[in-house]
C-alpha cells in the first residue's frame, strides 16, 4: 500500500512509467548517435529523470506526469532527426520506443508493462535492476557535477547505452553480468568527475571541527547533497541575521575551505534522514531539501518545507532551477526564516570530519607507520546508508566492539550510527575518519588504493581492510559496482542483502566476489579480526 520511504502507489507506478519512457529515450539515442546526432537535451532528460526516480527524492505525481510527457515529445523529436540523417531504428522497436500517454490514466494503464514484475525471468530482472539502479546513482553524480560546469560525454553515453540494453531481451545473464561490471566502471568515472567538480570549486575538504549546538539568530536547515544549492544558499543569507545549518549529507560541506568563510554557516543540526520528523519540529525554521531523503512531513511544519533540483513533495515549496546562467533564488525561503524563532538546541559538543583523499594524503605517512609498528592493525570501512529499523543499532554496536587499535573510515549518512561516540584517537589519528557524503565512497577507494601502493600489496584484498557496508536506498547500488569494478572482493552488506537480488545473482556475487552479509557483532568482530 505504500513504500517504506513512504510513497504512495500512485506516484510508484508513476516512476515505473518514467523509467520505461526513459528506456524507450535511450533506445532511440543510441540509434542517433550511430548516424552523427548527439543532442545535449536527450542526456539531460535521462539524468535527471532517473535521479527523479530514486528512493526519498521526489514524492509529487505532478511531476512524473510532466516529466514523461517531455520524454516522450523528446524521443518523437529525436526520431525525425535520425530518420532526416538516413537512420533508422533497429529491428522491431520495443513498445517503450512507441507508446504514447498524455494523462495520468494512460499513464498508469502503461504500468504493467513498464514495472520490474513484467520481466518474469528473476535473474534478467536482478541484472537489469543492478544496471538500473546503479545508473540512477550515475546520474545523480553526473547532475550534481554539471550544476559546477563539469560534464562527461562519454558518461551520458553509456548511460544511454546501458539503459537501452535493459530492454534488450538478446542479452542473456553473462552479458548482463558484463553490464553490472560496466556500470561500476563508468559509475568510478562519474564519482571522479563529481569529486573533481567539487573540489575545483570549494578546494579540498580538510580535517574540520564542526559544532553541533546552536546560537540565537533564526536559521535554515539545508538538507540533501548538492553543494551548489548551498553556495548560492549561503550567498543570500549573509548579512541577513539568518544563520544556515547543515542536516544529514549536507554535513561534510563543513570541510570544504571554501564554505569556511561565511560567519553565519554554523554547523551541524541533527542526525540522519530517519529522524528528521522530530528534528524539523524542533528546528522551527524552514528546511531546504536540494536532493533525496525526504520523509513525508507532519502537518505542524510541512509550510516550513522547500525543495529544490530533483526533489519535490506536494504542497510544499518548490524553488526554480537556475535559468540562462543564473542563480536559484532563496528569497522566500530567507524570508520566512527571518520571521521563526531561533532552533532549539538538540544536544552541544563537536564532531571532527574531512578525511577525503587528500587530507588523507597528507596524513598517510603517519598511517602508514602506525601499521607497520602495529599501533593500527585493521581498517573497517563502514560507509553507506543509515535507517530506521532496529537491526541497524548493529554498526554502533560493531563500532564499539571493534578493537582500539583499529580505524574506521566513513562517508554516507551510516557515519551517523557512530561519528557522535567518544571512540579516541590513535596516535592523533582519530578513529573515525569520515570522508563525507555518499558518493565520497570514492575517496575511500583511492585511499585504498594508495594504501596498497605505500605498502607494496599487490593487491587491495592483501591490505589490512575490512568492508562492512550499510545498505538501504538505491543510490547506494553504484558505490558497490564501484568497488566491484576496481577489484575489492569479500565486501559485506547488511543489516539485509538487496532484496532485488534473485538467488543465482546472490550467488554469483558470492561465489566470485565474496560478497558476504552480516552475523552477529561478536562473530563478526571475530571474522573480520582473523580471531
Amino acid at each position: 500500500m505504500r513504500g517504506v520511504c513512504g510513497k504512495d502507489e500512485t506516484v510508484a507506478n508513476l516512476q515505473d512509467v518514467l523509467l520505461y519512457a526513459l528506456k524507450g529515450l535511450s533506445y532511440v539515442a543510441a540509434a542517433a548517435r550511430k548516424v552523427g546526432v548527439n543532442d545535449e537535451t536527450v542526456g539531460r532528460a535521462i539524468y535527471e529523470g532517473l535521479f527523479a526516480t530514486i528512493t526519498n527524492a521526489n514524492f509529487d505525481k505532478a511531476v512524473f506526469i510532466t516529466r514523461i510527457r517531455e520524454t516522450i515529445a523528446i524521443r518523437e523529436e529525436l526520431k525525425k532527426k535520425l530518420s532526416a540523417k538516413g537512420g533508422a531504428l533497429p529491428g522491431k522497436a520495443p513498445a517503450c520506443v512507441t507508446f504514447n500517454a498524455k494523462t495520468e490514466i494512460e499513464m498508469l494503464d502503461i504500468w504493467s508493462a513498464a514495472s520490474f514484475l513484467a520481466i518474469e525471468n528473476p535473474d534478467v530482472r536482478a541484472l537489469r535492476s543492478l544496471v538500473i539502479f546503479g545508473l540512477k546513482g550515475m546520474a545523480a553524480y553526473v547532475e550534481h557535477a554539471e550544476n559546477l560546469g563539469k560534464s562527461d560525454a562519454g558518461v551520458i553515453e553509456f548511460m544511454e547505452r546501458a539503459l537501452a540494453a535493459t530492454i534488450d531481451d538478446s542479452l542473456d545473464a553473462a552479458a548482463l553480468t558484463a553490464l553490472v561490471l560496466e556500470t561500476g566502471k563508468y559509475g568510478v568515472n562519474a564519482m571522479a568527475l563529481l569529486d573533481g567538480a567539487n573540489t575545483s570549486a570549494y578546494g579540498n575538504p580538510e580535517p574540520t571541527t564542526v559544532q553541533l549546538g546552536v546560537r540565537k539568530n533564526p536559521g535554515i536547515l539545508i538538507s540533501g547533497h548538492d553543494l551548489k544549492d548551498l553556495e548560492e544558499l549561503l550567498e543570500q543569507t549573509a548579512g541577513t541575521g539568518v544563520d544556515v545549518y547543515t542536516h544529514g549529507e549536507m554535513l561534510p560541506a563543513h570541510y570544504y575551505p571554501a564554505f569556511k568563510k561565511y560567519g553565519n554557516f554554523v554547523g551541524n543540526y541533527g542526525n540522519a534522514w530517519w529522524k528528521q520528523v522530530e528534528e524539523f519540529e524542533a528546528f522551527n525554521g524552514p528546511v531546504l531539501f536540494t536532493t533525496n531523503c525526504i520523509v513525508p512531513p507532519k502537518d505542524s511544519y510541512k509550510a516550513r518545507i522547500f525543495t529544490t533540483g530533483e526533489s519535490g513533495f506536494p504542497g510544499c515549496s518548490h524553488i526554480a532551477d537556475r535559468t540562462d546562467g543564473g542563480k536559484k533564488d532563496f528569497s522566500a525561503i530567507i524570508e520566512l526564516a527571518k520571521k521563526c524563532l531561533a532552533p532549539k538546541e538538540l544536544e552541544t559538543g563537536s564532531i571532527v570530519g574531512g578525511f577525503a583523499h587528500a587530507a588523507v594524503d597528507a596524513v598517510a605517512p603517519l598511517v602508514v607507520d602506525a601499521v607497520k609498528k602495529g599501533a593500527i592493525k585493521r581498517f573497517f570501512v563502514m560507509a553507506g546508508c543509515d535507517g530506521r529499523m532496529k537491526s541497524r543499532e548493529y554498526y554502533t554496536d560493531f563500532a564499539k566492539a571493534i578493537p582500539k587499535d583499529t580505524i574506521i573510515l566513513t562517508a554516507g549518512c551510516a557515519k551517523y550510527r557512530y561519528n557522535k561516540l567518544n571512540l579516541g584517537d590513535i596516535g592523533g589519528i582519530p578513529r573515525v575518519l569520515d570522508a563525507g557524503q555518499c558518493n565520497d565512497s570514492y575517496s575511500l577507494a583511492l585511499t585504498a588504493l594508495k594504501l596498497k601502493d605505500a605498502f607494496g600489496a599487490g593487491s587491495v584484498n592483501d591490505l589490512p581492510i575490512s568492508f562492512n557496508i550499510a545498505w538501504y536506498e538505491q543510490k547506494a547500488v553504484i558505490v558497490l559496482l564501484a568497488l566491484l569494478f576496481l577489484g575489492f572482493k569479500n565486501i559485506h552488506l547488511g543489516p539485509t542483502l538487496p532484496a532485488f537480488l534473485s538467488p543465482n545473482v546472490a550467488k554469483v556475487l558470492v561465489e566470485n566476489f565474496g560478497i558476504a552479509g552480516i552475523g552477529s557483532v561478536e562473530d563478526d568482530v571475530k571474522l573480520f579480526m582473523g580471531a
